[in-house]
């Protein structure tokens, strides 16, 4: 397998992360396991987590995923495995989790309680990628940078990442953070995917000059691009069926954004694509986030073991020149049409 580093770091990664945020509702202790197990067998060493998850997040269940995982790690070589984990941040106020204060802030003290509290329920002495959730808006982007230095400094956190950020968000903290000598954003995890390219409008760019990594979430558009809706009605208990059930507004209006007449009809065309050259959806979504000299490691979801097999597939595969192209073409004409 090919590792890949992290930006500048010393963090080489598998080109998949497995993403932990359904350990501990979708997917309970002993499957969530399962997962773990199987993913790392496969040669695996990048793991992602967050104070917040599991998903759909409650105040009650917060940190529960952190916990199953960090009870998981106990049965691996520390050194084996590679955790990456997240301080909230100023966003997550459509959960509502009261972590600390009802508020979470992007401050030295709420840096420093969190990073406490998920070494806890880790059990490590060490988070090798500490990221920001989200942005904070309020909080200056010195005093988060400083904050988040410290943990550097003090040798619980390897190195530091960002998350859900834009073009200017990550070049200004990384701008700062030269200027002070402070530690910089290696990795930024945005979502990314076939039908979610608005990483490659700028950002991209920013990753290549800057030399950080993009670490993508849901390339497989929230499961859209597995085919699951284009068989009709939404499958029961999938992610947008419960966002829509909800009431929730945030998750109805995700719901939306990611499943609609324009993603249903590029994701069909993508569906030809993959039978095409006789892979897997999935595989095919998979490898395409992959496949990107900015992506460093591709953050990929089950709620099964069995569902991991058509991910972990795309480790073996590298898209042709026209398979790419004609990727590009259902994107510029279904979703961009010029004309």
């Amino acid at each position: 397998m090919e590792y890949r580093y992290v930006g500048s770091s010393g963090l080489r990664v598998s080109p998949i992360c497995m993403g932990t945020m359904s350990f501990g509702t979708w997917s309970d202790k002993s499957e969530s396991f399962r997962i773990l197990d199987t993913a790392f067998d496969r040669g695996i060493n990048f793991f992602d987590t967050a104070e917040i998850y599991p998903v759909p997040p409650t105040a009650e269940m917060a940190g529960l995923s952190e916990e199953i995982f960090g009870q998981w790690i106990k049965t691996k070589s520390r050194d084996a495995v590679l955790v990456a984990t997240k301080v909230a941040g100023a966003a997550s106020g459509w959960f509502v989790p009261p972590i600390r204060h009802g508020y979470t802030a992007i401050d030295r003290h709420h840096v420093e309680t969190a990073v406490e509290g998920s070494l806890r329920r880790l059990g490590v002495d060490y988070i090798d990628l500490y990221q920001v959730h989200w942005p904070d808006t309020v909080v200056t982007i010195d005093e988060s940078m400083e904050a988040l230095d410290r943990l550097v400094e003090s040798g619980k956190v390897r190195y530091l990442g960002t998350s859900n950020d834009s073009a200017y968000g990550l070049t200004k903290a990384n701008t700062v953070a030269d200027y002070e000598g402070w530690s910089r954003f290696q990795s930024i995890q945005n979502n990314f995917s076939l039908l979610n390219r608005r990483f490659m409008d700028e950002l991209a760019n920013v990753c290549r000059q800057e030399q950080v990594s993009l670490l993508p979430y849901s390339p497989l558009g929230g499961g859209v691009l597995s085919g699951k809706y284009n068989l009709g009605k939404a499958p029961a208990n999938s992610r947008f069926a419960d966002y829509r059930q909800s009431g929730e507004a945030r998750q109805r209006a995700m719901a939306d954004r990611f499943l609609n007449e324009g993603t249903l009809a590029s994701t069909a065309r993508y569906l030809e694509i993959a039978a095409e050259v006789g892979l897997a959806p999935v595989t095919l979504a998979t490898a395409w986030s992959m496949q990107h000299d900015f992506v460093a490691s591709t953050i990929i979801g089950a709620r099964t073991a069995e569902q991991l097999e058509s991910s972990l597939a795309a480790l073996d595969v590298t898209l042709e020149d026209d398979v790419l192209r004609k990727c590009d073409a259902v994107h510029a004409e279904i979703l961009y049409p010029m004309g």
